[in-house]
């Protein structure tokens, strides 16, 4: 079959070369603001010692539903709910190409591990995957069901996994050839999540999470849990994995062993999951502050978490850098916190937005930028100081 990306086309999509973001002091009002912007930096943390500096600010159509940068850096994805894709050059701040996305409205967008390609889904039923330097669509997948909520890419990128109701399907990225279609699930697959150091791909739906190696036509395991897990979230190594759930608790398994944990007397449900690039902390949502799990030496069981307070709203996206010790999280009042856990003193800077909730967050792949998407469209970078 012919390859989606013809080698001629990658040669030229690597021959482009990663321009350094402009030394933007970024000290109020000093920041690049792209036109037209819907997301105001309304007020930032006065203290001297914030490190939460912004660089730019731009805006998409809509409620920026997710947030992926380019492996290189250069290039940041926000998803909007009305459908379109906008790209966004990291270094000037102003966008490069709105994309059409899907129609009814974009589900999710993640970009190619090594490669300047974008893969979208949404309410057309479709996964697209889309040539991010050229902004051209290069293919579209049949997910199986009028949604496609939750795609994949393993970490080699050679398979993208995608989720349409019950349904999960893989796809050979090289050629486009669906390779798998497995079995339908007891429900709606509420996500997706490749294991950490290995080909296996992880699906949660009602009362279980599987487990598929895709040179199987079945799942290889099972994780049975009588519960509806929202967000899955593997531990660097792989060894444990933990999902948030819609009866206000996190489940973590031991995953070679098969042991579980519960954790529960959250307010509300948990979608919020992210682990520190160590596997030793996992901090997650589900209330006004954010809450911080120790899983070293014996694990988080009989122990009391971390609570780091300073939202005003409910918790509405965390995440921890990739290879660092800093945490971001935003909430439903528009403010963004910078934290850094392992302090006596966590609390290292803020920000604001007017009008909106913060939607998404999204490290750069070097953590040296903060990316931060608005229910208003509005979209916000911010480097560490």
């Amino acid at each position: 079959m012919t390859p989606l990306f013809p080698p001629s086309a990658t040669a030229a999509s690597r021959s482009h070369t990663l321009t350094r973001l402009v030394g933007h002091d970024a000290r109020e009002p000093g920041f690049v603001r792209s036109g037209g912007c819907a997301m105001t930096f309304g007020s930032r943390d006065k203290k001297p010692s914030n490190r939460l500096v912004p660089v730019w600010q731009g805006s998409a159509p809509d409620h920026a539903i997710d947030l992926s940068w380019s492996s290189d850096g250069r290039t940041l994805a926000v998803a909007t709910v009305s459908g379109p894709v906008v790209l966004f050059d990291t270094a000037t701040g102003k966008a490069t190409h709105e994309l059409t996305g899907h129609g009814f409205g974009t589900a999710a967008a993640a970009f190619h591990p090594t490669e300047p390609v974008l893969a979208t889904c949404g309410q057309d039923g479709k996964a697209r995957i889309w040539d991010a330097v050229l902004g051209q669509e290069r293919a579209s997948f049949d997910g199986g069901a009028a949604w496609v909520d939750r795609l994949a890419w393993s970490a080699d990128g050679s398979i993208l996994a995608t989720a349409a109701g019950k349904k999960v399907r893989l796809w050979e990225f090289a050629t486009g050839t669906q390779l798998r279609e497995y079995a339908d699930h007891g429900g709606t697959v509420a996500d997706l999540a490749w294991r950490p150091k290995s080909s296996l791909l992880s699906v949660a739906a009602y009362g279980a999470v599987s487990i598929y190696d895709p040179a199987q036509p079945e799942a290889v395991r099972k994780y049975e849990w009588k519960g509806s897990a929202l967000k899955l979230a593997w531990s660097p190594s792989g060894a444990l994995l933990a999902h948030g759930n819609q009866d206000a608790s996190v489940h973590f398994w031991y995953a070679d062993r098969g042991e579980q944990l519960h954790m529960s007397g959250y307010p509300s449900k948990v979608r919020e999951l992210s682990w520190d690039f160590s596997g030793r902390f996992l901090a997650t949502g589900g209330g006004d502050a954010v809450c911080v799990w120790d899983c070293g030496g014996k694990g988080p069981e009989g122990t009391t978490p971390k609570m780091l307070t300073g939202h005003a709203g409910a918790v509405s996206a965390v995440g921890w850098q990739r290879r660092g010790f800093l945490l971001a999280s935003g909430d439903r009042g528009g403010r963004v916190i910078l934290w850094q856990p392992a302090n006596r003193t966590p609390h290292l800077g803020g920000a604001t937005f007017e009008g909106t909730e913060v939607s998404a967050l999204a490290w750069s792949p070097y953590d040296k930028l903060l990316a931060v998407g608005g229910g208003n469209g509005g979209v916000g970078v911010f480097r560490v100081g």
